[in-house]
């Protein structure tokens, strides 16, 4: 039938002859629509519930937790499919055959003594009834006990297990119970112990109407942490969820989402997914199959990246992550700061609360070249690192405390009588050590009574061209951004919008893009000033509980002694770092090792080179194998009957009889040796270790990104 209740002219499976439809109907008048046209359908909370409530055991350090199933920690030792059946078959019929000499009294009238020892003589009468009953009853005890022998001979316990209702209900999709009240987490349990009922009622029904999201429930859960340890009361936050129901909280952007996510995230345990852990040898069978997720625990200890151009460390390990990070920021939990090359594709502009595009004339920020600093030594060793750290000594011991003493000498003079830091053409003509700026920053001094500040600007024309006087290269360096490309940016007049890293208190989403062509140095040399102001700003922060990460796409030339140093401090300030080298050999060799060891997270993506594999070798180091030298001899029959017994063996395990010699010893091996993480990582896999900022380790594992 139509729709209109006319018959199909195709005819039905009781008439297969088609027939004339008859004459046409007027259409029914349709039905009087609920809503006004132009409203979109009502949404749905069934799969926001389905979300919230899924399964999210503990699990080790790097497991997508998400709905994960625990395996046990040793791999069982499976037998052949071909052997397991044919070694069933021929128990049972070993079963079937003791138990035909038994019935048929091939084996005598032993084992019926026992019941003719326990019935009394009464029962033993013929055509008795109890008799009946023991005899037969005794019978199948007999059989059971034979068959409970030969099913554990055949292995019939793991047949079961293996390809019986216990694996189809392993296969078949479980319908999961709703929890209880008490425990349900769409009715925000921990609301209602603490007497908020009102505003957990309002966030329930919210939930179920279906218009709160994951990043709602995650700023939301956030703010009731806030709650618990004193920062907001609770009369303003049940006061804020009755007023706004799922869009209480927001973030100071008013944004609840972003514009697109191309990753999968799980807020509530804060892991985003980057793959999946291969089913290898070489894997810990508890990570196999399992889903690879990282969080704020494991970046806190940050996280290095190493592989060659095309690998996939943007598209398949930052942009995920600065993804995450992002939403993060919108919970209410992080502040993230994005560097890369422009156009890198680290995600849309309207991912971000501040766009910093340096050399673009349309950039709306500006980036402060001092850190939002007032101190002038602060300030003078920031931007020492940035502009000569790769030249210091590249042994971890040593530092940049000349250039800082020289910025010092300059900076905190022209301060003390401008109100402000120099802008770069100032500071350059500083360092050229010109006559004309100095003097007047000596003749402004010399009226304010400052002396402590004039003995600084003598000290400074004292030193200036005497050997060894690191202004020159100081001022080479500032030359790089006083450059045309560059004249809009940088100000400390306060015409532009600057923007600082000392705004890593809030959850802000910055993204920095370098200028990479034609301006390599000074990228490199504006990624160094961004990861100093970083490491600086974090261990000054008052509030910590709220994370901060700085994700820079590419640190090449950006790895100092001092850098390391600084990355090694970010665990206990609760922030943490993503690097990315296309290979160790853009950082000093003195400078690998104490890297790869301030980071708790190394990734080593496929194409690495043998010389790059070797590092991560040595710093993965070796664990205790068991090695096994197993030596098979075929054995030769030379009876008829030896023939046989062969033949047989090799139809049920499909190999020939040999001797086998086996010899077990321990041996120390590498966890991934140079040639394997060179030659053995498939394209699009990679191979990761993690460490948690509790401590806990994961070994190096085999990752398919691409899943």
């Amino acid at each position: 039938m139509d729709s209109d209740g006319t018959q199909d002219a195709r005819g039905t499976h009781a008439n297969p002859v088609p027939r004339p439809a008859g004459p046409p109907r007027m259409p029914s008048t349709p039905p009087r629509p609920s809503e006004a046209p132009g409203v979109p359908p009502r949404p749905d909370g069934s799969a926001f519930l389905s979300w919230l409530r899924a399964p999210r055991p503990d699990a080790l350090p790097g497991v997508w937790r998400f709905g994960h199933r625990p395996r046990p920690e040793e791999e069982p030792e499976l037998i052949p499919a071909r052997q397991l059946i044919s070694g069933a078959v021929i128990a049972f019929l070993v079963g079937w055959l003791v138990w035909s000499l038994l019935w048929n009294g091939y084996l005598g009238g032993w084992w019926l003594l026992p019941l003719y020892a326990m019935i009394p003589d009464s029962w033993a009468q013929p055509h008795s009834f109890g008799s009946v009953v023991v005899v037969y009853a005794y019978y199948v005890l007999i059989a059971l006990i034979i068959m409970i022998g030969v099913g554990r001979l055949g292995r019939w316990s793991e047949i079961w297990r293996r390809y019986g209702p216990p694996a189809w209900n392993r296969t078949a999709p479980r319908a999961e119970r709703p929890p209880v009240p008490e425990q349900d987490p769409v009715e925000w349990p921990q609301l209602r112990a603490a007497g908020a009922d009102d505003a957990a009622e309002r966030l329930a029904t919210e939930a179920r109407s279906g218009l709160m999201r994951d990043v709602d429930h995650a700023r939301i859960a956030r703010a009731w942490q806030g709650v618990r340890t004193g920062r907001h009361t609770l009369a303003a936050f049940t006061g804020a969820v009755l007023r706004d129901g799922a869009a209480a909280c927001l973030h100071p952007s008013g944004e609840r989402d972003l514009p697109a996510r191309l990753a999968r995230h799980d807020l509530v345990t804060g892991q985003v997914r980057l793959g999946t852990a291969a089913d290898d040898p070489r894997n810990p069978y508890a990570y196999r199959g399992a889903g690879l997720g990282l969080g704020t625990d494991l970046l806190g200890t940050s996280l290095l990246a190493v592989g060659p151009a095309g690998s996939g460390k943007t598209s398949r390990v930052v942009q995920p992550l600065a993804e995450s990070l992002c939403l993060h920021a919108l919970a209410g939990r992080a502040a993230v700061v994005v560097v890369g090359a422009a156009g890198a594709g680290l995600g849309p502009v309207d991912s971000y609360d501040v766009v910093v595009r340096i050399g673009h004339p349309e950039s709306v920020y500006d980036l402060d070249l001092y850190g939002g600093s007032g101190d002038p030594d602060e300030a003078a060793a920031v931007l020492a690192e940035a502009l000569v750290g790769d030249l210091a000594d590249p042994h971890p011991g040593s530092d940049s405390r000349r250039s800082t003493t020289v910025l010092a000498q300059l900076l905190g003079p022209f301060r003390a009588v401008h109100g402000r830091f120099p802008s770069v053409p100032e500071l350059r003509q500083l360092l050229d050590g010109a006559p004309g700026p100095l003097d007047e920053l000596r003749t402004a001094l010399q009226g304010s009574g400052q002396d402590s500040l004039l003995r600084e600007l003598d000290a400074r024309q004292r030193q200036s061209g005497q050997p060894g006087d690191v202004a020159a290269v100081l001022a080479d360096r500032v030359a790089l951004l006083d450059r045309p490309a560059f004249a809009g940016f940088f100000d400390t007049s306060g015409q532009s919008k600057p923007f600082s890293l000392k705004a890593l208190d809030h959850p802000v989403r910055v993204r920095i893009d370098l200028p990479e062509r034609g301006h390599a140095d000074a990228s490199r040399m504006l990624a160094r000033l961004v990861l100093a102001q970083f490491t600086a700003s974090v261990a000054t922060r008052e509030d910590r509980s709220l994370f901060a990460c700085l994700v820079l796409d590419d640190a090449t030339g950006v790895v100092t002694p001092e850098a390391v140093r600084g990355i090694q401090r970010l665990r206990s300030s609760n922030a943490g770092a993503v690097l990315t080298l296309r290979t160790l050999d853009d950082v000093p060799r003195p400078l690998r090792g104490p890297l790869l060891g301030s980071a708790g997270c190394r990734m080593a993506l496929s194409g690495l080179t043998p010389w790059d594999g070797q590092d991560f070798a040595e710093v993965w180091g070796k664990e205790w194998t068991e090695a096994r030298d197993v030596t098979d001899r075929q054995i030769i029959a030379e009876t008829p009957a030896g023939k046989a017994v062969h033949m047989l063996r090799r139809v049920i395990t499909g190999k020939a009889p040999t001797a086998r010699a086996v010899t077990v010893r321990q041996v120390e091996r590498e966890r991934w040796s140079a040639s394997e993480l060179a030659h053995g990582v498939p394209p699009g896999h990679a191979v990761l270790s993690l460490t948690n900022v509790k401590g806990e380790h994961a070994p190096p594992l085999l990752v398919d990104l691409r899943d």
